[in-house]
């Protein structure tokens, strides 16, 4: 598994993080608050000079010969961040405009003044074909006045024409590739930026952005109330963690048993007796808690590394949570 960060030859990672070191422990730690610019600096995502060069041209080969077919494919290319060598970063239409990674810095910090959010993260993927910004909005969440809930607002943004520059918002701080992110149900979770230039522009896309936060936050609200202010049985919980994780099959072998019941003890412990859950045990929040936990920290693993990896990019461990949730919801 791979957290997905740009590593550059001399061992450094395109990454910079405010306060809290990332579990992948790559990357730059800054004791306090970030700019924008420090972000891009730190994480190495300035002067790249991202560019379309060129038209792809394809060959066929038939009876006749070789035949050249035109396209209005071209590539983007950028300039390294360490050694200033060009470099391919994907394949676009004629019609794709790159956007610098210094115009988004721009609109994030319009963001910033607009909502009063401090940068979290910043970092490169796959080799410059994806970056991000995080934002910790300056307001958590108070889920029932028992359990404080941050929100972050991430810009994203790619150079090979995966996607367009847009802002992502969830509970969910990034800190690598797959970070996981938690969806929530009929809610407006993104908000696609448009490559308009003009300050009032760029200010009403901003105000845009953060009107979708907010949406997003009364929504996140009103669902984790509801699982907060209903109760769970440990017999429902169970019934739940068997929805969640394939139920135990006929006839297993001892190592498959002996994993089981692990788990199973281990779930139970999380949602009646840690100290994690305090303020919420015996709620329906308290067993989507509990499972989080159990993926993010007591889940078996070779080492805290292949954990942290494991949680960060394993499409398996963002589908359980979700799983989780919406059963919750649902029952």
């Amino acid at each position: 598994m791979s957290h997905g960060l740009e590593v550059h030859s001399d061992g450094t990672a395109s990454f910079v993080s405010a306060r809290l070191d990332a579990w992948h422990r790559l990357g730059t730690v800054r004791p306090g608050l970030l700019t924008a610019e420090e972000a891009m600096e730190d994480a190495f995502l300035s002067r790249w000079n991202v560019r379309k060069v060129g038209g792809v041209h394809a060959y066929e080969l038939s009876e006749t010969g070789v035949t050249r077919i035109e396209s209005d494919d071209f590539f983007t290319v950028r300039d390294n961040p360490k050694t200033r060598v060009p470099e391919r970063l994907g394949t676009v239409k004629g019609k794709y405009e790159p956007v610098q990674n210094e115009e988004h810095c721009e609109l994030l910090n319009l963001v910033a003044d607009e909502s009063g959010a401090c940068i979290e993260t910043a970092g490169s993927l796959y080799g410059g074909r994806r970056v991000f910004i995080t934002m910790r909005l300056p307001r958590a969440i108070s889920i029932a006045g028992v359990d404080d809930v941050n929100l972050y607002l991430a810009g994203l943004n790619s150079h090979d024409g995966s996607s367009g520059f847009r802002f992502n918002v969830s509970p969910t701080r990034i800190v690598c590739a797959n970070t996981e992110h938690m969806a929530i149900n009929n809610a407006v979770s993104h908000y696609t930026v448009r490559h308009t230039s003009g300050a009032k522009a760029k200010i009403a896309e901003a105000r845009q952005a953060l009107g979708m936060v907010w949406t997003y936050a009364e929504a996140f609200e009103r669902e984790a109330e509801q699982l907060i202010n209903e109760t769970l049985t440990l017999g429902q919980f169970e019934k739940l963690c068997e929805s969640v994780w394939e139920p135990l099959e006929p006839n297993p072998s001892v190592r498959t048993r002996n994993n089981y019941v692990r788990r199973t003890n281990t779930l139970r412990h999380l949602f009646e007796d840690a100290d994690t859950q305090a303020n919420i045990r015996g709620t329906r929040w308290a067993g989507l808690q509990a499972i989080g936990e159990y993926l993010d920290h007591y889940a078996p693993a070779k080492d805290d590394a292949v954990r942290a990896h494991r949680i960060l990019t394993s499409s398996d461990v963002r589908k359980k949570k979700q799983d989780a949730y919406e059963l919750l919801l649902a029952a």
